[in-house]
């Protein structure tokens, strides 16, 4: 097992190597101008698309702010924010996140509330123009963010999967979300993440350079499938939108890029 993580680990590094050293800055595609929301759309969960409910996301000094300011409560209204220009299929995602303030009332212990410094980002997600109105999560995979309070351990960039299944050492993952190897972040610091995806092939989270969660055979299936997708169960997810998470806790991006890889 340790030499199988060893080279895993190798591999990707040598992978990132060849990216830098292809690194023209050309080559990466901004998705967030600093500036404006243009080329992304929003869909909260019980509302239409673009109704940005209560104000969640809003411009930020140079940020895609999730903010919860006018919210009494969080009701499941999970909510995500979509790059709706162009799908990827194989490239490499570099961003920025930082989670601030404090999360929406659950009326729960901090350390036990499932939505304290809980966010993500989803790769190869559905259009959404396809969610239903009710639909809290599009079908993706999704790089979870957590953060600590400076109690328990919460491991960032784990791996969970809304309406998809993975295998992780060649077998399928049986839990929704699995827990990277990554150590706990329990500050508001900003935390620069990268994501290196094939198609359905394999996905490798990687925070301070260091591979933290790797799976493959991408596919739909598993837990919170929608019924638009009931149809595809088995089959190869291979491409899809990005989007980040609005899920109880305010966090902010910056530095969205995306390189498409061969």
């Amino acid at each position: 097992m340790l030499q199988l993580k060893i080279f895993k680990t190798l591999l990707v590094f040598l992978i990132l190597i060849s990216c830098e050293s292809n690194d023209d800055t050309s080559e990466w595609i901004s998705l967030f101008d600093g500036k404006s929301l243009d080329g992304w759309e929003m869909k909260i969960a019980g509302y239409e698309l673009n109704d940005n409910y209560k104000n969640t996301f809003r411009i930020g000094d140079g940020t895609i702010k999730v903010t919860y300011d006018d919210y009494d409560s969080f009701d499941r209204n999970f909510g995500h924010i979509f790059y709706t220009k162009k799908k990827f299929k194989n490239y490499h995602l570099k961003l920025d996140y930082r989670f601030y303030g404090k999360h929406v009332n659950l009326f729960t212990n901090e350390n036990d509330a499932w939505n304290y410094k809980n966010s993500g980002v989803m790769l190869h997600s559905e259009h959404p123009n396809q969610m239903l109105i009710d639909q809290g999560f599009p079908v993706s995979i999704e790089g979870q963010f957590l953060g600590g309070s400076g109690v328990n351990d919460r491991p960032t960039l784990n791996m969970c999967s809304p309406g998809t299944e993975v295998d992780i050492d060649g077998t399928q993952a049986m839990q929704h979300c699995v827990n990277s190897t990554s150590k706990t972040i329990h500050t508001e610091e900003w935390v620069s993440v990268e994501f290196l995806v094939f198609s359905d092939s394999i996905v490798h989270h990687i925070v301070d350079k260091d591979t933290v969660m790797s799976y493959s055979n991408i596919r739909y299936g598993g837990t919170y499938l929608s019924e638009n997708f009931t149809d595809k169960v088995g089959d190869p997810l291979k491409e899809g939108y990005i989007s980040l998470q609005s899920e109880g806790h305010p966090i902010e991006f910056k530095n969205i890029r995306v390189k498409e890889l061969d």
